[in-house]
């Protein structure tokens, strides 16, 4: 890696809020920021894998579980955001009722095509809704209808809706909120609802540790906790 830049590997859900919040950091730090996005998931194995990093932003539990595995140093875990599951469909189409569980089990139901982040191996969002589909009955019923996102930037599940390959759209709000002229809902009801954490941690491997933790503690600054709360997250 070179001495000049900084490498990062972070869940997409912080894409479009690092993106914007680059340049003033390489500015402060002198540093160019080079940044690899995929879900949560295949960030966390990809550092577990020893996979060469300055800094990672996965889930609070993925940072936590690559502590336990000696790949984060435990003292650098930083809380950035959390961000919640939503719902969008293509601008012009209904709107899903979101009003109560009862009536978006209706509405999904009653959809002729969904698309979401995949339950394996894909984002957090996947993994949790599928398991909620599970528990109301309805997974069954919902699978052949469903089309699931791969992660990452090209993964991102307002891309489909905008192709017209999905009538409702389901992911963190922030990955919607990405695809421009994508008609955000709001978010999931009751106990689809899951909050997910993201958090900052330094790899073992990294080279440049102090760059590293200078990027995580940018993150939380007002500033940039500004351009996080636009992005559809709640500073952590």
């Amino acid at each position: 890696m070179n001495k000049a830049e900084i490498k990062l590997l972070s869940t997409t859900a912080l894409k479009t809020s690092i993106d914007e919040l680059t340049a003033q950091f390489e500015s402060t730090s002198g540093k160019k920021l080079v940044a690899s996005y995929a879900p949560s998931t295949q960030i966390a194995k990809r550092v577990a894998e020893g996979e060469f990093a300055d800094i990672a932003i996965v889930t609070g539990a993925g940072i936590d579980n690559l502590i336990k595995q000696s790949r984060v140093v435990p003292s650098t875990r930083v809380d950035i955001a959390r961000s919640a599951i939503g719902v969008a469909v293509r601008p012009g189409t209904p709107r899903p009722d979101i009003s109560s569980v009862a009536a978006f089990k209706q509405a999904l139901l009653a959809a002729k095509s969904i698309g979401m982040s995949n339950p394996q191996g894909g984002g957090a969002s996947g993994i949790y809704l599928w398991s909620v589909f599970e528990r109301l009955g309805i997974a069954d019923a919902l699978k052949p209808k469903t089309i699931f996102g791969p992660g990452g930037p090209a993964g991102l599940i307002g891309l489909y809706l905008m192709r017209g390959e999905v009538e409702i759209g389901l992911q963190q709000m922030p990955e919607l909120m990405a695809v421009p002229g994508v008609n955000v809902v709001g978010p999931v009801p009751g106990e689809m609802q899951s909050i997910t954490l993201f958090s900052a941690g330094i790899p073992t491997v990294a080279s440049d540790a102090a760059t590293g933790k200078a990027l995580a503690k940018f993150l939380t600054t007002p500033a940039a906790s500004a351009v996080i709360k636009g992005k559809g997250m709640d500073p952590a």
